[in-house]
């Protein structure tokens, strides 16, 4: 019976090639749907906002969940988690490809992150299961953290491709075959591996994070109709801080915290954290803003604009090997400051040339400099997190980034689109992306509008890649050993309050 259910498991290279698949659909996510943004426009009469909550409802609910999925697939079984996690994106996905209006996209925007966020975790637990021998397990993971590289620079021209061909639709069906193989796969030859149910859950922690990220994309998201001094923004940045209050004092008191705030005593673990925030909110909210960009206000179809905007996320794939040679030979401070520096520069040059005639060329160099930033930014920063925790807290840190950097990401979409929106009147918004009824003159000057309000989102990116560049140049000049390696702090194991 032993030989018979060894024969029926699948081998540690399906195992890889399942949890990658996984990984893929569930990050492709986060780039192809950008390139269909004004087709969807178009289709639903969705306005500039609820474009936004169409990236931003996947991203903010992975920033909440991201973590607590992981705690979830530690409790309930890897094979469990992923299983739940492949049906729910599925699902999503099969709601997003339906439907009828901005709302309903939306809010299957939202089921469909709830499944991604259990994909990424249970998928590289399973990996971890696959291959019990440490030099075979380090390669497979290296190959399971190139798919995100790879599923980021294939995303905008495999979106392009498929919304000339066949619409917007089409970017949601994609995932559909993907997952069902991969349900398939699992289905019949994953064996199951019973969880920890001794594993505790932080809820309130979850609940607190959870008011942060929407109180605050919220909040920026209605400061291009409101203003900054709009009573609804006010109430939201109120709420937001609120909020983090009440997380920081629920984490200290809580049993099985979330995320602990004893770890942040750790200049390197605080730096990484803060840079994972404010590099993704560079890089993400420029493909949003870049997309809307290079079809509304250029007029690129979107297979053009995906092939232009592709060598932002190859660059992103180019770059991430070197930044792991740097790190091991230099730390994780050269690597995450050239990031910076090329972020403030593409973002800054970016700033100049959105018009209507600005050469292709110069654009395709501006987001070379921004993709290979952000490329840069992955391996040191996961590194420079545990260097800057004892041995029995590593665990936590490529959480702790992937976490912050999912942040990033949402506030990123919130901050720059708003921020690139705002200039353009309120009755012209309902038909941003949807031009059909404006006449020339109309057009063109919503155009310049939102040119306009481009190169403000940009001097604002290149204003935070800057910030960035000073948080890498405190948080990373610790004393080095011998070996070149940042001496991490000495920490307490336990946070320093009485037990109960």
């Amino acid at each position: 019976m032993g030989n018979s259910r060894r024969a029926r498991s699948l081998s540690p290279r399906l195992t890889l090639l399942v949890a990658c698949l996984a990984l893929f659909v569930s990050t492709l996510d986060n780039t192809v749907v950008n390139v269909a943004l004004p087709q969807m426009g178009r289709g639903l009469h969705a306005d500039g906002a609820e474009l936004q909550w169409v990236v931003d409802s996947y991203l903010v609910v992975r920033g909440c969940l991201l973590m607590s999925a992981g705690a979830l697939s530690d409790r309930f079984g890897r094979r469990r988690t992923f299983l739940f996690g492949l049906g729910v994106f599925g699902l999503g996905s099969l709601c997003c490809s339906l439907s009828p209006s901005a709302g309903l996209l939306i809010s299957s925007r939202v089921l469909q992150a709830v499944g991604g966020c259990f994909l990424v975790p249970s998928s590289l637990a399973l990996v971890a299961d696959a291959y019990p021998d440490t030099a075979r397990r380090a390669r497979a993971i290296g190959v399971w953290n190139s798919t995100t590289a790879l599923s980021t620079g294939l995303g905008p021209p495999i979106g392009g491709l498929l919304v000339v061909t066949f619409g917007w639709r089409s970017v949601f069906w994609i995932n559909l075959p993907i997952v069902a193989v991969a349900m398939a796969l699992v289905a019949s030859g994953l064996p199951a591996r019973p969880g920890n149910a001794t594993r505790g859950l932080d809820i309130a922690g979850q609940g607190w994070i959870a008011v942060v990220l929407v109180s605050v994309t919220v909040g920026f998201i209605e400061t291009s109709q409101a203003g900054w001094t709009g009573t609804l923004v006010i109430c939201m940045f109120a709420v937001c801080a609120g909020a983090l209050g009440g997380f920081l004092v629920t984490e200290r008191r809580a049993r099985h915290p979330l995320l602990s705030p004893v770890l942040f005593r750790s200049r390197p673990f605080s730096g990484a954290a803060v840079i994972a925030t404010t590099g993704f909110v560079v890089y993400t909210g420029f493909l949003f803003i870049n997309t809307l960009y290079l079809q509304d206000v250029r007029g690129y179809s979107a297979l053009v604009a995906g092939i232009i905007v592709a060598p932002t996320t190859l660059g992103n794939l180019f770059v991430t090997r070197m930044a792991g040679r740097l790190t091991a030979t230099r730390g994780p401070g050269l690597p995450v400051k050239i990031a910076c520096v090329n972020m403030s520069v593409g973002a800054a040059a970016l700033s100049l040339l959105v018009t209507h005639d600005a050469p292709v060329w110069a654009l395709v160099v501006a987001y070379l400099l921004i993709g290979s930033g952000a490329g840069m930014l992955n391996t040191p920063l996961t590194t420079a997190a545990m260097s800057g925790l004892p041995p029995d807290r590593t665990g936590v840190a490529g959480a702790v980034t992937s976490t912050f950097r999912q942040v990033g990401n949402s506030v990123g979409v919130a901050l720059l689109g708003s921020l690139a929106l705002a200039q353009i009147p309120l009755s012209r918004r309902s038909s941003f992306s949807d031009p059909q009824g404006l006449g020339v003159a109309a057009r063109l000057a919503v155009d310049e509008a939102f040119s306009r309000g481009l190169q403000y989102a940009y001097w604002a990116a290149c204003s935070i890649a800057i910030l960035s560049l000073a948080i890498a140049a405190f948080s990373f000049s610790e004393p080095r050993s011998a070996s070149g390696a940042v001496s991490p702090p000495a920490l307490p194991s336990r946070p320093s309050r009485p037990p109960g």
